[in-house]
């Protein structure tokens, strides 16, 4: 199989994540994508990130009736901050005979020489870097591939921005996203 994992935050999970996944699975023709919300992430400050089990239930309302998406919560049991060569030695080990995708979006480019172990990252799997609103894909490592998205320039900080300030957040999250981050009062 062709899994394609989408790895991050999910502070919250939006809709440019959910249309990023949808277009990446279509377009490299994988068999399905795999959500990993990061328990802890490395290189973030963690004073304005949700727990991780309401990011991680956010992400399972978004693809609901989506049959080629799932969500992992690997990382999130794992506890303490989440490496990438972590999830990926245990995806490996679970799955030996699967190629695994691992989608970026090209505003993380520049942090990934900062990453652990990423040159045994390289080896595992097939980076795929996607275009975001206002991070072109230029001086891209050649072992990266470069997948042309559609462009939703939506992003958590966005969205937590708007609920702070009690503006509408409406259309930037699924329906069932919006209700579950009300129903806890999230980010306010």
């Amino acid at each position: 199989m062709k899994i394609g994992i989408l790895g991050g935050t999910f502070n919250p999970v939006h809709i440019g994540h959910l249309i990023l996944a949808e277009e990446a699975r279509e377009k490299l023709c994988l068999d399905r994508i795999v959500f990993v919300p990061a328990n802890l992430p490395p290189h973030k400050d963690n004073a304005d990130i949700a727990e991780a089990a309401f990011r991680l239930k956010m992400l399972k309302l978004a693809i609901k009736g989506n049959k080629y998406f799932s969500v992992s919560d690997i990382e999130t049991k794992r506890q303490g901050r989440s490496y990438t060569i972590d999830t990926l030695t245990e995806f490996k080990r679970k799955y030996p005979s699967d190629d695994f995708y691992f989608i970026i979006g090209s505003d993380l480019l520049k942090y990934l020489d900062a990453w652990k172990d990423l040159n045994v990252i390289n080896r595992m799997i097939k980076f795929v870097a996607a275009t975001r609103p206002g991070y072109p894909l230029e001086k891209i490592p050649a072992y990266i591939q470069t997948l042309k998205i559609r462009a939703v320039d939506v992003s958590g900080f966005e969205v937590r921005q708007c609920v702070k300030e009690g503006k509408s957040f409406r259309y930037l999250v699924p329906d069932a996203v919006f209700n579950f981050i009300n129903q806890k009062g999230l980010y306010k």
